[in-house]
């Protein structure tokens, strides 16, 4: 009877603790990245036709087209798996790498409007479909893994779950960030005195 008593206090006990939920919570964030990985590799796998169709276009910019290899190489020489987020510097690595493929595809889209003819054909407008698709995935599945990370954080440092953080070594957990935010905060400035360009 005894035995069975301390079973409840214990069991009781620790379910106030925050153990259970910051399992839930670290499956949560698990899943969450996954769904980010998955839609970035998504769009990496479309970086091979992008250039292939590219390539095709009459003296198409080779410096951009060398960028985006460049990019997409960094990208697959970094391993994203489930622990590179409980190490920022790693995946304040990871964040760069995919910040430079968003750039040089960005730059090989601008490039591409100098081409009409390249423009025009079936196979770019689709590809170009599909890349803006992969970007409003990477965008949402982005969002999901940043409230993920937001609920585990807060349980990690919030108290009494703090105690319980300490106690198995759980940390908080790497997040998004926005790369220049000091400028991204300033206010647009618009000067009203100038005439437009014609």
């Amino acid at each position: 009877m005894r035995r069975l008593l301390l079973v409840v206090l214990a069991t009781l006990t620790l379910s106030g603790c925050g153990y259970n939920e910051f399992q839930r919570l670290d499956e949560g964030v698990k899943a969450a990245w996954s769904e980010v990985i998955n839609n970035y590799q998504r769009r990496a796998d479309l970086i091979p036709n992008l250039v292939a169709t590219v390539q095709g276009a009459a003296d198409f910019e080779k410096s951009t087209l060398v960028e985006l290899t460049n990019a997409r190489a960094s990208v697959s020489a970094i391993k994203a798996t489930p622990e590179l987020v409980n190490d920022p510097e790693a995946f304040a690595k990871f964040q760069a790498a995919q910040g430079q493929m968003t750039s040089a595809l960005s730059r090989l889209l601008a490039v591409a409007e100098n081409y009409p003819t390249l423009t025009a054909t079936k196979e770019f407008g689709e590809l170009r479909a599909e890349l803006a698709g992969a970007e409003n995935r990477i965008t949402v599945a982005r969002g999901r893994y940043i409230k993920a990370v937001e609920a585990y954080n807060v349980l990690a440092r919030q108290f009494p779950s703090n105690l319980t953080a300490m106690l198995f070594g759980y940390k908080t957990k790497a997040n998004f960030t926005v790369e220049n935010e000091k400028a991204i905060a300033a206010p647009p400035k618009v000067d009203f005195s100038k005439p437009a360009a014609k």
